[in-house]
C-alpha cells in the first residue's frame, strides 16, 4: 500500500491545550525516528486569516502526519512510547478523531 496521511483532531480538557502540546512535542523526536515516519507535526489555528476559515478552538490541535505505509502506521500505533504517552496524557483529552487518508 502507498503512503497515509493521518488527519487526527485532539481536543483537550478546557485550559490544558498547553500542557498536553509540551507532552506531545517531547514524544515528537521519538516518533520521528519510527521506520516509515515521512512526518509528524501538530498545528493549531492561525489568527488573522478572516472569515473564511473555520477555527479548530482554543483547546483543540490538529495532528498532520504521513507515512510510507499502512504497516508503518499500524506499528506506530503499538510503539512503547506511544503507549506511554497515551497513558501520560489520557486525563487531558476530551475527544479524539482520527481521520486515516489514502492519496486520491
Amino acid at each position: 500500500m502507498s503512503h497515509v496521511h493521518v488527519i487526527a483532531i485532539i481536543t483537550a480538557t478546557p485550559g490544558q491545550r498547553a500542557e498536553l502540546l509540551a507532552k506531545f512535542n517531547a514524544n515528537v523526536p521519538a516518533v520521528h525516528a519510527e521506520d516509515g515516519c515521512i512526518s509528524y507535526r501538530a498545528v493549531t489555528d492561525t489568527a488573522g486569516v478572516g472569515p473564511f476559515q473555520t477555527p479548530i478552538g482554543e483547546d483543540t490541535f490538529m495532528v498532520i502526519e504521513e507515512w510510507a505505509s499502512l504497516d508503518a502506521l499500524m506499528a506506530h500505533a503499538v510503539a512503547p512510547h506511544m503507549k506511554a504517552y497515551g497513558k501520560a496524557t489520557k486525563d487531558m483529552i476530551a475527544d479524539r478523531k482520527i481521520h486515516v487518508l489514502s492519496p486520491a
